[in-house]
């Protein structure tokens, strides 16, 4: 429709940050970590990077990030692997959704999530945005300029008064001008 735009609605908004470092103690100390929270996709994607901590910090992050967009968390019958982070053509990552966390964002009638995910040598950050379905919503109205609207309104009054005056005087031509008796024209 002309004159209107499509928005989405926000359901929720969650941010996580991991500590790079943190995450490779964890995966040195305890081999099973991967396997239990990461999906064999995950791991095969963050093992073939040259740093697969940080990758694995940048995935863990991801999915406290979409879980707090949810307004939830672990536990609760939700599984680690509910949440699975791709990468679409682009490369950008998404987020699959399955089990617990699928049925909380139906619920919720979330249509899709928005993930961005950064990373340092320290720090791995997720944030992810839920959205309901998009609304067609009015343009936000232009702002007024009150200054034009005076002189707009001032113009338009000017020209009435123009109109009065030529009406004025075309009266008074006309109550100048000789009375003509048409009455007694007609008659013999």
């Amino acid at each position: 429709m002309p004159g209107r735009e499509v928005q989405a609605n926000v359901a929720g908004l969650g941010v996580d940050i991991v500590e790079v470092e943190r995450m490779r103690r964890i995966l040195e100390r305890s081999p099973r970590f991967k396997t239990r929270v990461f999906s064999d996709a995950e791991r095969d994607y963050c093992e073939s990077k040259v740093n697969p901590a940080t990758h694995y910090a940048l995935r863990f992050a991801a999915k406290e990030a979409v879980l707090k967009a949810l307004g939830c968390g672990f536990g609760a019958g939700i599984g680690f692997t509910d949440v699975e982070v791709e990468n679409d053509e682009q490369g950008r990552p998404h987020p699959l959704l399955s089990g617990r966390v699928a049925q909380i964002a139906e619920e919720q009638d979330v249509t899709e999530i928005h993930l961005s995910l950064s990373y340092t040598h320290e720090t791995a950050v997720a944030n992810a945005l839920a959205a309901t379905e998009a609304t067609e919503v009015e343009p936000p109205e232009e702002k007024r300029d009150q200054k034009q609207e005076l002189a707009d309104a001032f113009k338009e009054l000017r020209g009435m008064l123009d109109d009065l005056e030529e009406r004025s005087q075309h009266l008074e031509a006309q109550a100048e001008e000789p009375a003509t008796d048409t009455e007694s024209q007609g008659e013999d």
